[in-house]
């Protein structure tokens, strides 16, 4: 049996043998050309629509974006609208909205295939997208649970209940509010193929699965009386595309973390060789369902 002292001897070695196998590497990461960000989601809600514009930052900048300003931007669609987008504030906010409260005009039209163009520093970006059909959201139940398997503390679990619609293949974006407040932890990025997981059984024209239907609630479970908003909202296969591989890369950490790159954009310079862009074109229909956490609207979560 060794003595403490042999063990404390052995300790101090190994430690400075640890030590000595630190190396100091200062990385020296070239900057990158600053690119145009375009954040440009459309629906066929009433009332203004944004398209956001910034420019890139290096990496290990964390720096708020500097916003794009004295961008022309304009939305087109293939019945010949044409929507002007304008920055009155100067702070990269793009905005179109009707010419007045009685003006029922809205962008997003089921069906309708949509243009957008950017013209910023001597530079034109153009980017096309189509409107995706949508069903409705049946019904917001909540069931009483626990917040984990192994808490005792409880609260009410959310589920909606909507069915996809069938004969081809829908990708879905859901989201969904607590009191008014979007929830935005990246595993609140909720994507649906035909109301299922991509890869899964065939679901066409089938309810929403069950995990779909309850993945609208938060870290901490609803209470009573909680406002409960769920929105759901139809997307092209790019744009399902983007949405995953942009999770992907928010989720991208830990120890075998891959090294994070751009999510390939639907926006594209028209000259060719020219500076491309980062971000997204999408146009879609919007579904909503708001519900009051109450007595009534309790259900059996089994």
């Amino acid at each position: 049996m060794k003595s403490p002292a042999y063990i404390v001897i052995f300790m101090l070695v190994a430690a400075a043998a640890l030590s000595s196998c630190e190396t100091v590497i200062n990385a020296n990461i070239a900057s990158a050309p600053s690119q145009l960000a375009v954040d440009a989601w459309l629906t066929d809600q009433p009332g203004e629509q944004q398209i956001k514009l910034t420019q890139t930052v290096n990496y290990f900048n964390n720096a708020t974006p500097t916003p794009a300003l004295n961008a022309s931007v304009t939305v087109g669609d293939n019945t010949g609208r044409v929507f002007s987008f304008t920055d009155p504030d100067n702070d990269g906010v793009y905005t179109w909205k009707p010419a007045n409260a009685k003006d029922t005009t809205r962008i997003g039209v089921i069906g309708r295939t949509y243009g957008l163009q950017i013209q910023h520093q001597g530079e034109t970006y153009v980017s096309a997208t189509q409107m995706p059909r949508i069903p409705r959201i049946d019904s917001l139940t909540f069931f009483k649970d626990r917040v984990t398997p192994l808490s005792t503390e409880e609260g009410y679990r959310a589920e909606f209940f909507a069915t996809d619609l069938p004969g081809a293949v829908d990708y879905y974006y859901i989201r969904f509010y607590r009191n008014g407040q979007l929830q935005v932890r990246t595993q609140d990025i909720v994507l649906a193929y035909n109301g299922a997981f991509r890869g899964s059984a065939d679901t066409d024209g089938l309810m929403f699965i069950r995990p779909i239907r309850r993945s609208i609630n938060p870290e901490k479970l609803y209470a009573l009386n909680d406002s409960v908003r769920v929105e759901l909202r139809t997307i092209t296969f790019e744009g399902y595309t983007f949405w995953e591989l942009l999770k992907a890369q928010l989720q991208n950490a830990g120890l075998f973390a891959t090294p994070p790159s751009n999510v390939p954009s639907n926006i594209r310079n028209q000259k060719t060789g020219g500076q491309g862009a980062v971000g997204f074109f999408l146009v879609s229909p919007v579904r909503t369902r708001t519900t009051v956490v109450s007595k009534e609207n309790l259900r059996n979560g089994a």
